[in-house]
């Protein structure tokens, strides 16, 4: 079986928001993904996806329960050490691009690299190779005013790419994004996912996004209510194509 690459058990985050006042976004909520996976995590509002997210994704911490990322703990983990964990093994793509205006595609592409440690020659080419991975060799040096929503999103997925991370973290990727588009992007997420074995992890309330997906995780009230079907492993598919 392909290992996990993501294993989270009995997690728990209480947010309060005032004296007396607080709301529990998980309750003891558990799970498994595996290591070339693409995964939809959906649920009502409130349900606790993008907490789950965010923690996974070592932007917040548990108060209590475990997380393992790529056979690493990482709910005790703080600090700097948490930053270049989070900078090298995972990348994000977010609902809104967050790309910075004034920089064309390839510099806001080849920042996060240098922000790496990655020199700058080395960041831009792998930004011009990743841009060209996404269909937009022709536009690398336009800024995001002079692009598309699915443009821009296409940066960000490969601004999400240039550190190599193992695992990919998406909220809401096609939330502002017309349906022809969005189809465009879940594509290109698939595409990337079958032919690199990068970790795709897809928070949405798209039913479309989730029916690309191998499997989806549906939460309520903080837990998992279903971990969907088991995908079919992928070594089983690799030697499955080999027979």
């Amino acid at each position: 079986m392909t290992e996990k690459i993501i294993e989270v058990r009995d997690l728990k985050k209480r947010y309060t928001l005032g004296k007396g006042n607080h709301v529990d976004a998980l309750r003891g909520a558990s799970l498994e993904i595996r290591a070339g996976e693409m995964v939809a995590i959906m649920g009502p509002s409130g349900s606790g996806k993008s907490t789950m997210m965010h923690i996974v994704g070592c932007l917040d911490s548990p108060d209590s329960g475990t997380v393992t990322v790529g056979g690493r703990r990482v709910d005790g983990v703080r600090g700097t050490e948490l930053a270049t964990l989070r900078g090298s093994e995972i990348g994000f793509i977010f609902q809104g691009f967050n790309l910075i205006p004034t920089l064309d595609a390839v510099e806001n592409v080849a920042l996060a690299a240098e922000y790496a440690g990655v020199r700058r020659r080395e960041a831009i080419e792998r930004a011009e190779g990743l841009l060209r991975l996404v269909g937009l060799g022709e536009r690398m040096r336009h800024v995001p005013s002079e692009l598309s929503g699915g443009q821009q999103q296409r940066v960000a997925i490969a601004r999400a790419l240039v550190n190599r991370p193992s695992i990919i973290l998406g909220d809401e990727p096609t939330g502002d994004l017309d349906t022809a588009t969005s189809e465009e992007i879940v594509g290109l997420m698939r595409d990337i996912n079958t032919r690199t074995g990068t970790t795709f992890v897809l928070v949405t309330h798209n039913p479309e996004v989730a029916a690309a997906c191998d499997r989806t995780i549906l939460m309520r009230d903080g837990a998992v209510e279903d971990h969907g079907e088991p995908v079919f492993d992928v070594v089983e598919a690799a030697e499955a194509c080999l027979a």
